[in-house]
C-alpha cells in the first residue's frame, strides 16, 4: 500500500487552478474578519475552501439545472422552508410555521419578520431591505411567467397551482392577468396562502426547491440577466466575487436572521471559497497540502490507496475524516427517444440487457456504487419499494434476440452512434463509458463512437435534442419518488424536437406511465402512493426510455478540524452551522 506522503507532489503540479488559495487559512485568528467570542462549544471564523470540478451554469434561481449552481447558491437563497442538513427533514425557512388544510390543497404560511435582502446596491442607500409577503408573492409569479431563465415552472407549480397554467399562458402572450395566479393569496402583511388544484401532501418538498427561493424585485429590475452571477438573497451568504472558472468567494451575512441555540447570531464561517480544480489528483493534492477543507468523491484511481490510509488513520495521525452514504441519485445513459435508432424500443431495450452493471460497479468503479438494476429511482428513496422493480440484469442473448427483432442481426446495419459525456467528475465518468461502449461492442457487435466535452455545452445539448445517446445523472431535489419519475412525464416534452426539454430530455411519452404517475400524484395516502409510483418505475423499464448505469455513493474527505459538516444522501449542504476549529477551542467552556 503506498503511503499518503507518495502523493504529495510540488504546488506547481497543480498550476493556475490553484491561484487564490494559498493565501487564504481557515484560521479566524489569520483571517480577521470576525474576532468576536462565541456563546458555548463553537467559534466563529474561517474561511471554508472547497473544490468544484464543473463550472456553474448560473447562479439565478428559475434557470439553476445542475449541482454546481445549486451547491454555491443554495447558501445565497432560501425558500419558505428548508432541509435539515442532518436528516433531510424539513424545517422553517423564511416561513415560520405552516397549516397544511383541506386534506392538502391548502397551504397557509406564516412568514418571518425581520428577514432583510443582502446589502445592495439596488437598494435606496445599498442597505438591505426587509422582505415582504408581498416578495414571495412576485417570486412565485415570476416562477409562473415564461422566460428563457426560467427552467422551474413544469418541476414545482405546473399542474399544480390553482391559476398556474393560466398565469403562464398569459405571460406567453405577454399580458399577464391582472389578478396574478389566483391560487396565490396575501392574507395579510405576515400571512401567504397558496391553493392547490388537487391534494398533495408533499408540495412542501417542492417549496423546498430552487425555484421556490426568495429574490427581491428590486434586483430583477436593476441587473436583469445579470442576476446569473449578481445574487441578492436572504441568506447565510453573499456573493463578493466571482472570477467564473477559477473562484468564487462567498462572505458572512452579518445580517441574518437565524440564531443558534446559544444565541449566536449564525452563520459561523467568515467566508466560503469555491475552486474549480477540474483534476480529481490535483484535488486530492490540495486537499492533502491543507489548500481545501473537503473533497466530493475519490478519484477511482486512487480510492484504494485512500482508504488504505484511513484505516491505519490512527496511528499515522492524519488530519482528516471519511463520510459516506448511498445516494439519492442515479447515473444512467440517456436514449433519444424521438429519433432512430432509438425510437425503437427493441434497440433500447437491446442495450439495456447488454451491459454487466455490477461488473462496473464493482470492477469499474472499485465498489464505490451500486449497480442500477433496478428502476429509475435508487434504493435509497425513504419509503419506496426499489426491489419490486425489475430492471436490467446482464442478458446478452436476449439483448441479440432483441436487436436482431429490431433489423440488426449481429449489429449488422446499425448506425455508428455517439457516447456523449461531460468532462470533469474525475475519472469514473470515461472509465465507465469505456467499459459500455466496450460491452456494447462485443454483446451486439455495435460501434459505439465517444466524445468528451465542456458540461455548459453537453447539458444544452442534450436539452436541445441534438445529443442522440448521452451520459447524465439525476440527483433528487427533494427525498420522495416523484423527483426522478417525473423526468419521464409525458407533459414535461415539447413539440418540437429541438424545443427545450429540461426535465424529460429523453422525450420518452407514454400514457400507460403517465395514467400510474398522475394517480401518484393524487394519492394522499403515502403507502399507497409510493406503490402507484413503484408500478410507473416498473412500466418504464418495461420500455427502456433511458440505460440505467449505477447507483451513486457520495463519498467526502473532510478536514477533522470542520465541524457541523452533516453528510446526507442528497448532498444537501447548508454552511449555516460549521465551523472550524482551532487549538484553542480545547480550553474553551
Amino acid at each position: 500500500m503506498k503511503q499518503w506522503r507518495n502523493l504529495i507532489l510540488p504546488l506547481a503540479v497543480i498550476g493556475a487552478a490553484l491561484t487564490g488559495l494559498n493565501g487564504c487559512s481557515n484560521d479566524p485568528k489569520e483571517n480577521g474578519e470576525n474576532t468576536q467570542q462565541a456563546k458555548g462549544p463553537v467559534q466563529y471564523g474561517g474561511v471554508f475552501r472547497m473544490n468544484e470540478v464543473e463550472d456553474f451554469r448560473t447562479l439565478y434561481p428559475l434557470n439553476i439545472t445542475e449541482v454546481t449552481g445549486h451547491h454555491i447558491a443554495t447558501q445565497v437563497y432560501e425558500g419558505l422552508v428548508k432541509y435539515n442538513q442532518k436528516d433531510l427533514s424539513l424545517m422553517p425557512g423564511l416561513a415560520t410555521r405552516w397549516e397544511v388544510l383541506d386534506s392538502a390543497k391548502r397551504f397557509v404560511f406564516y412568514i418571518r419578520k425581520g428577514v432583510f435582502f443582502h446589502d445592495d446596491p439596488c437598494f435606496d442607500g445599498g442597505k438591505g431591505r426587509e422582505m415582504k409577503v408581498e416578495d414571495v408573492k412576485w417570486c412565485f409569479e415570476k416562477l409562473c411567467s415564461v422566460s428563457t431563465d426560467n427552467q422551474q415552472f413544469a418541476n414545482t407549480f405546473q399542474d399544480r397551482v390553482v391559476g398556474a397554467n393560466e398565469y403562464y399562458a398569459s405571460t406567453v402572450k405577454n399580458a399577464p392577468l391582472a389578478g396574478g395566479v389566483s391560487g396565490i393569496k396575501v392574507v395579510n402583511d405576515s400571512t401567504l396562502e397558496i391553493n392547490l388544484s388537487k391534494p398533495m401532501p408533499g408540495f412542501l418538498n417542492i417549496l423546498s426547491t430552487q425555484g421556490c427561493w426568495i429574490y427581491p424585485k428590486d434586483a430583477l429590475n436593476k441587473y436583469k440577466s445579470e442576476m446569473r452571477t449578481h445574487c441578492v438573497g436572504t441568506g447565510p451568504f453573499r456573493v463578493k466575487l466571482v472570477k467564473e472558472g477559477e473562484s468564487v468567494i462567498l462572505e458572512r451575512n452579518p445580517n441574518y436572521w437565524m440564531f443558534d441555540q446559544h444565541g449566536n447570531r449564525l452563520p459561523y464561517l467568515d467566508m466560503i471559497q469555491v475552486s474549480f480544480i477540474k483534476d480529481k489528483r490535483s484535488e486530492i493534492i490540495a486537499f492533502r497540502n491543507g489548500e481545501l477543507d473537503m473533497v466530493f468523491r475519490l478519484p477511482v484511481e486512487m480510492s484504494k490507496e485512500i482508504l488504505g490510509e484511513l484505516e491505519d488513520a490512527n496511528a499515522k495521525k492524519i488530519g482528516f475524516n471519511m463520510q459516506s452514504t448511498p445516494a439519492m441519485s442515479l447515473t444512467y445513459y440517456g436514449f433519444q427517444n424521438k429519433t432512430a435508432p432509438f425510437d425503437n424500443v427493441k434497440v433500447r431495450l437491446a442495450f439495456c440487457y447488454a451491459i454487466d452493471r455490477k461488473l462496473i460497479a464493482e470492477k469499474t468503479l472499485q465498489g464505490d456504487a451500486t449497480a442500477g438494476i433496478y428502476g429509475i429511482v435508487p434504493p435509497s428513496m425513504p419509503g419506496y419499494n426499489f426491489e419490486g422493480v425489475k430492471g436490467f440484469t446482464f442478458n446478452p442473448d436476449t439483448a441479440k434476440k432483441l436487436l436482431a427483432e429490431a433489423g440488426y442481426p449481429e449489429g449488422r446495419g446499425f448506425p455508428k452512434v455517439t457516447l456523449q459525456i461531460n468532462s470533469g467528475g474525475g475519472d469514473r465518468n470515461i472509465l465507465a463509458a469505456e467499459a459500455v461502449r466496450n460491452q456494447l461492442k462485443a454483446n451486439l457487435g455495435v460501434d459505439v463512437a465517444m466524445e468528451t466535452i465542456p458540461f455548459a455545452t453537453h447539458l444544452e445539448s442534450i436539452e436541445t435534442g441534438k445529443a442522440l445517446f448521452w451520459r447524465t445523472g439525476w440527483v433528487a431535489d427533494y427525498p420522495d419518488a416523484e423527483t426522478f419519475l417525473t423526468t419521464l412525464y409525458s407533459a414535461h416534452v415539447p413539440s418540437g424536437i429541438n424545443e427545450r426539454s429540461y426535465l424529460n430530455s429523453v422525450r420518452y411519452t407514454s400514457a400507460g406511465f403517465d395514467q400510474l404517475f398522475l394517480a401518484a400524484l393524487r394519492e394522499s395516502d403515502m403507502a399507497k402512493r409510493n406503490e402507484l409510483f413503484r408500478q410507473a418505475d416498473q412500466f418504464a423499464m418495461s420500455e427502456a426510455p433511458i440505460l440505467p448505469v449505477y447507483y451513486e455513493t457520495n463519498d467526502r474527505l473532510v478536514q477533522k478540524i470542520i465541524q457541523g459538516f452533516d453528510m446526507n444522501a442528497m448532498e444537501y449542504r447548508d454552511f449555516t452551522m460549521v465551523w472550524i476549529k482551532t487549538e484553542d477551542a480545547a480550553a474553551k467552556k
